[in-house]
């Protein structure tokens, strides 16, 4: 079977789904599969557009982009929506036009909206004969994630299966959670783990990712968590890297962009972190609690209010509420254990090999 797992590197989330798919479909001998980025067969216009406005307006103006996200999600505006955004797509994505028509693919696993519209419009059509799988890779669903054409969703929950249900969805939907890497289900030896990263293994370890951008208060949250063990992960965020790493302390350790986050999660005790699709599920499979902040208005909060259905995360509103969430915690043994047993209800470390099962059906 040839199969191309696509995506569009707007956010980090989606990438990763992506390369977990990849990663957990390159084992099988019997399949050809191609990793794309669906915007490096666009525009140079549209691809730095797509890029840099997601970052700019979530960074800087997120009450906007919460505004632009509630309105795009709106039923009597989805028929103009539709036809702005294949005008569009045409205009600029037709090197991603012609590479689906002359690869002629079996399987076109999608996790963002964005290429499998450019796939549902060119089946049809008529003009390829691929069978479209789209990985919706958060806990809601907004309305610009469906495509007629599409044959299979695949979902984070019962709940999210639910929702496309009511948006009128005749295509299967199938709840097989959010594709996380293969590390996040390995277990660990966590006293030897922390040695190595240079952790005392006596102390309630708190993990903060502060997503790809590394917005939001953390500084303050940081300079408030005193009598806690905390490590934090600044990603692209080298400002924050910077001023966090000259003010040393003993009990926080600081880290830019890191590739084992796997080991970071399953070494602390917490991940306070925002509400993105993905982190969400590595903290599921990793058995990690977790409590949200800063959170973008749209799909973030949208995640942390379904997670809240299934009594998962916590989001106090100020840094002093994160703090007392934090301690209860730390303190009480009944709730650290109850918020361990939430995660459970949502775990999917079987993702990506029921996603792969699906797509051989």
């Amino acid at each position: 079977m040839k199969i191309l797992v696509i995506y569009a590197s707007a956010g980090a989330g989606h990438w990763k789904a992506a390369q977990a798919l990849y990663e957990g479909i390159s084992k099988s001998a019997k399949d050809e599969v191609v990793l794309v980025d669906a915007l490096d067969r666009t525009s140079p216009f549209f691809k730095k557009l797509y890029r840099g406005s997601y970052s700019l307006l979530i960074s800087r103006f997120p009450w906007l982009w919460g505004s632009f996200f509630g309105l795009a999600d709106l039923g009597w505006i989805q028929p103009f929506l539709r036809t702005g955004r294949r005008l569009f797509n045409r205009l600029n994505a037709g090197a991603l036009h012609r590479f689906l028509q002359k690869e002629k693919f079996d399987c076109i696993l999608s996790t963002h909206f964005f290429p499998a519209e450019v796939a549902s419009a060119l089946k049809r059509k008529g003009r390829i004969p691929s069978r479209i799988v789209t990985v919706v890779t958060d806990f809601d669903v907004h309305k610009i994630w469906l495509a007629q054409g599409v044959d299979v969703y695949t979902v984070a929950s019962d709940w999210t299966k639910g929702k496309l249900k009511t948006l009128g969805i005749k295509a299967r939907i199938c709840v097989c959670g959010i594709p996380t890497g293969e590390k996040f289900r390995v277990s660990q030896d966590v006293g030897l783990l922390k040695k190595r990263l240079g952790l005392k293994e006596d102390l309630f370890t708190v993990l903060m990712a502060t997503g790809s951008f590394g917005i939001g208060p953390i500084e303050q949250i940081v300079a408030a968590l005193e009598g806690f063990q905390v490590i934090v992960v600044c990603g692209n965020n080298r400002s924050l890297f910077a001023r966090l790493s000259r003010h040393k302390r003993e009990l926080v350790k600081v880290m830019g962009l890191v590739d084992n986050m796997h080991e970071l999660m399953g070494v602390c005790d917490v991940l306070v972190t925002k509400p993105g699709g993905l982190s969400i599920s590595e903290a599921l499979v990793s058995r990690l609690p977790m409590v949200f902040f800063h959170a973008i208005p749209g799909q973030e909060r949208n995640n942390i209010r379904v997670l809240g259905r299934y009594g998962i995360g916590a989001y106090p509103c100020s840094v002093k509420g994160i703090v007392e969430e934090l301690n209860q915690l730390r303190s009480s043994r009944d709730a650290f254990l109850t918020a361990i047993r939430a995660t459970q209800q949502l775990a999917r470390p079987s993702a990506v090999e029921d996603i792969i099962t699906l797509i051989h059906e």
